[in-house]
């Protein structure tokens, strides 16, 4: 049965303020997770106990990368990236990153740089290893750049990213989790996003037996664009959890938010939970979040839940949508009247669902590889 949430004006305000949470670099700080806490009860937190608690193995993902003219790498200590502006860690396993990982990846754009190319970063699980990384990404003001993390292999990882966004820039991030069975993904990807600057965050999670994704952005300035745009495909026994926070801090901001999802297999598992918080000082901001996800075998399940907490009425607009459903019995119909096969017509139908995001993706090498894998999921598909 569908189940669908459309009203701009509802206003659902969870159990606790995101403003409330714990942030800190300190892994004192947070509790020991039991999985009842409210930002944990979807998750399955029983099979991630290496990465909760406060221990390093000094391992690293095996790293290839293509850096374009214009963007420098090196590897700087955790004190040094605090300087720079390394954003606070939000959760324990995203604080035990930032402390237990061998080094901090250090990624910059200088200030006006518009490279030509985009900065492509393959990271390689090997044998399983448990693994800790943290990154920094500097983007200069009014500059221009595109960066792609393809995450292959086998690992259990835990990361800890801060994207810092310049004045006028325009930034894309992606992260795509290609995982090989047995792998284990915990991020918490944090942005902040400058004056009039334009920043999209991409999350495609295919592979992988567990991945749990945060994505939150806040504004250094009024007239900060930010788009979330995620795509995941859940099989039997994959647990695909995303979760999104926009903290609307400033005025005349705007954010929008775009996850889609397909499940098939028994224990497939998604879970997207979206929350935006818009402060007393957020005049004339405008905000929309969307899930929708399509449940294509039985002993599959999704769980969406958009939240939104307003402490301002002075604002142009703030909106969600939740969908949760099976194939749309009149799409098949009409391809299935025009003699093409049920199964064929409900591949279609799936490759139409997910063609919202990619197009809006505009990266042709992400573009390849989605297609590529959705194909892949297609041609396993229980349809």
């Amino acid at each position: 049965m569908s189940q669908t949430l459309e009203n701009p004006s509802e206003v659902q305000v969870p159990a606790a303020s995101r403003s409330e949470r714990i942030r800190s670099f300190s892994v004192a700080d947070f509790p020991q997770v039991t999985g009842r806490e409210e930002e944990w009860r979807f998750t399955p937190v029983r099979k991630l106990s290496d990465l909760m608690e406060d221990a390093g193995t000094g391992e690293k993902l095996a790293l290839q990368q293509d850096l374009p003219a214009g963007v420098s790498c090196e590897a700087i200590d955790a004190a040094a990236a605090q300087q720079l502006g390394a954003l606070t860690p939000e959760d324990r396993p995203a604080a035990i990153a930032a402390n237990q990982a061998p080094g901090v990846l250090h990624y910059d754009v200088p200030a006006g740089t518009e490279l030509d190319a985009p900065v492509i970063i393959h990271a390689d699980g090997v044998d399983g290893q448990t693994v800790h990384g943290q990154v920094l990404v500097t983007i200069g003001t009014n500059a221009k750049a595109t960066i792609v993390v393809e995450h292959e292999g086998r690992a259990r990882y835990s990361e800890h990213v801060s994207i810092l966004v310049g004045a006028g820039a325009e930034v894309t991030f992606a992260t795509i989790q290609l995982w090989e069975d047995g792998s284990v993904h915990l991020g918490q990807h944090d942005a902040l996003v400058g004056k009039d600057a334009q920043f999209k965050h991409i999350a495609i999670s295919l592979g992988g037996d567990i991945v749990r994704l945060n994505s939150n952005v806040r504004y250094d300035g009024p007239g900060g664009e930010a788009e979330l745009l995620g795509l995941y495909f859940a099989d039997a026994g994959q647990h695909l959890e995303h979760r999104t926070y926009i903290d609307h801090n400033t005025p005349k901001a705007t954010s929008n938010v775009l996850y889609k999802g397909a499940l098939q297999g028994t224990d497939a598992r998604s879970v997207w939970i979206g929350d935006v918080l818009i402060r007393p000082e957020a005049l004339g901001i405008d905000t929309y979040e969307l899930n929708r996800n399509l449940i294509l075998t039985a002993g599959a399940r999704a769980d969406s839940v958009p939240n939104l907490e307003i402490e301002t009425g002075e604002i142009e607009g703030a909106g969600h949508a939740s969908s949760t459903g099976r194939f749309d019995e009149e799409h098949l119909f009409y391809l299935m009247s025009r003699g093409i096969p049920e199964v064929v017509a409900r591949r279609l139908v799936v490759r139409g669902f997910f063609n919202e995001v990619i197009q809006q993706i505009r990266v042709p090498e992400i573009e390849d590889v989605l297609n590529e894998q959705i194909e892949e999921e297609l041609s396993r598909s229980m349809l």
